[in-house]
């Protein structure tokens, strides 16, 4: 798919009091291509709103300690800019986030984005205006701006949620979320710390936490099946052969299910032996990155019986890895079976409670009570703290939206046309909300997202090259479409262990009032026969568009 320009003169007239073309919310990795195809692609006038004072999303605000790629570096890189592809080498194949962050302001220097971006500018309010068919936005600081067209791109993983426990304000020490980490040098030296939380971001941060803190007591909800990461240097010879690999690496992540370089076995678990099966995984498990996840046996995710053998498997490697049986069992999940939930990739975390001043406390077995000036109480004890970490995660898929008053037609409210069932147009468009496009909304392929980015970024430039070309002013998608589209994420999340488990891909965040009953959040299918999906209503002259 590219995105064409149209015809000089095509633009649609704009309002007197329409400010923008389109307005992109987010200077993330969705936020900069989005601009870089309007602004430089079809020549519209482009503003992007961005809340923090550079460009990078996750890879701004995630800047705790052992942050890093899950995904191999150059698979997560842009691929619509040979150039910047030739002029770019990653240091490790699990990049950490200084460089990311790095690559991307290099991003956003090399195609002069900067410009264009307003930092420090938190988007409030979004509401549609149908007399003049645009959008007026308004920001924290009280400023107003309008445009035809919204593109939100904040990302699916980028509210952060703190437990839900008395008295987080009340503490006296130092306080920070993985999500929100500081500019500022942060030292653990010599400190009493405590993590809660052990998902993907409190298993990286724990890791390089451990190394230095006086005591370290982690504070685990449901334990997560973990894999080694097995990160390292790239050499300058290597790079030289992966940029050569660059055309066949991104057209095999084209054709596998999620995009990441890794596809299923096409074997079922007990067409092997059981000395086999055991070979295949003890080389997954010493494969870098997602081989064991998303390269499994086909029936991994569907056959219960199978999920089972492999999660035996990864719980046996558990207690080989932690020298107290009590607390291997602690970080042996009960509640999921492998792969159901994601996959957080670590580099020696279980060794870690191994340490003598690493601890590890249940909060099912023993739940806090209260945040205190001084630290943690516990149903049963306090500990004092000088530090507490908070590693609780996000508000998925729509917890980014729902933080912005965004009103379509009639000033319906999108927080709660979703409250009511959750749907979308390819996660790209919501009926009532004319005009409002988001990169990576419910219900859109998600996967190595990076690749998901650029597909709908094109996909939704393509159809502003459509508009504009036509005389278009406004998109809104028919019910029909609507309907035919949740049929396609429901179908496909049928069968799938994933669909029975808690997890911010089913909706459920238990910090978060009202988001306690699972839902499909996000499209489960393969992403081939997501784009196929969509490239067919571009083809097919956007039928299931309002358009006019």
């Amino acid at each position: 798919m590219n995105a064409t320009d149209p015809q000089t003169g095509s633009r649609p007239p704009a309002s007197r009091d329409v400010n923008f073309d389109a307005i992109v919310i987010g200077a993330g990795i969705s936020g900069l291509f989005q601009l870089h195809c309007l602004r430089d692609r079809l020549g519209m006038n482009v503003r992007v709103f961005e809340a923090g004072t550079g460009v990078g999303g996750t890879w701004y605000w995630n800047r705790y300690p052992g942050a890093r790629f899950d995904s191999e570096s150059y698979s997560y890189a842009y691929s619509f800019s040979q150039e910047l592809l030739d002029e770019w080498d990653w240091s490790e194949h699990f990049a950490g986030q200084p460089e990311t962050e790095r690559y991307l302001n290099h991003v956003a220097d090399k195609f002069d984005l900067r410009r264009s971006i307003s930092f420090s500018s938190r988007v409030k309010s979004a509401h549609w205006r149908e007399a003049t068919r645009s959008w007026t936005i308004t920001l924290e600081n009280g400023s107003q701006h309008s445009c035809r067209f919204l593109v939100t791109a904040v990302g699916p993983l980028s509210a952060p949620t703190y437990p839900r426990v008395e008295g987080i304000d009340s503490f006296g020490g130092e306080a920070y979320h993985t999500g929100l980490w500081p500019k500022h040098a942060v030292t653990f030296d010599g400190k009493r710390v405590a993590v809660i939380g052990t998902g993907a971001s409190g298993v990286q941060a724990i890791t390089e936490i451990a190394k230095t803190a006086k005591t370290l007591t982690v504070f685990q909800r449901r334990p997560n099946w973990c894999k080694p990461l097995h990160n390292r240097p790239i050499s300058k010879k290597e790079m030289k052969e992966l940029r050569a690999w660059y055309p066949e690496m991104f057209r095999i992540c084209s054709s596998t299910s999620s995009c990441f370089l890794h596809t299923p076995d096409t074997r079922k678990t007990f067409d092997l032996t059981p000395e086999e099966r055991e070979a295949f995984w003890e080389k997954q498990y010493q494969t870098p990155g997602f081989s064991m996840w998303v390269g499994g046996f086909q029936d991994m995710m569907t056959d219960r019986a199978a999920n089972d053998e492999v999660s035996r498997f990864v719980a046996r490697k558990i207690r080989e890895r932690v020298r107290d049986p009590k607390v291997a069992e602690l970080l042996v999940p009960k509640d999921h079976g492998f792969g159901t939930r994601r996959v957080p990739q670590e580099s020696g975390y279980y060794e870690v409670f191994n340490q003598p001043n690493v601890k590890l406390v249940s909060i099912f077995d023993d739940p806090i009570k209260r945040i205190t000036r001084t630290g943690i109480e516990l149903a049963d004890s306090s500990i004092e703290f000088d530090m507490i970490v908070y590693a609780t995660g996000f508000d998925a898929v729509t917890g980014s939206l729902d933080r912005i008053d965004i009103r379509g037609i009639g000033g319906e409210k999108l927080k709660d046309k979703w409250r009511g069932s959750l749907e979308t147009f390819f996660g790209m468009l919501v009926k009532g909300f004319p005009n409002l496009f988001m990169v990576l909304g419910p219900h859109a392929a998600l996967g190595n997202v990076p690749r998901s980015i650029e597909y709908n970024v094109l996909w939704i430039t393509d159809l502003l090259a459509y508009m504009l070309a036509l005389g278009h002013t406004y998109a809104n998608p028919t019910q029909a479409g609507v309907d035919a589209w949740t049929e396609s994420v429901m179908k496909a999340a049928e069968g799938l262990l994933s669909s029975e488990v808690d997890s911010w891909m089913t909706g459920i965040n238990q910090n978060v009032e009202g988001k306690q009953t699972r839902i499909i959040a996000r499209y489960s299918g393969s992403a081939p026969e997501f784009r196929a999906k969509a490239d067919a209503v571009a083809a097919g002259g956007y039928r299931e568009l309002e358009l006019d």
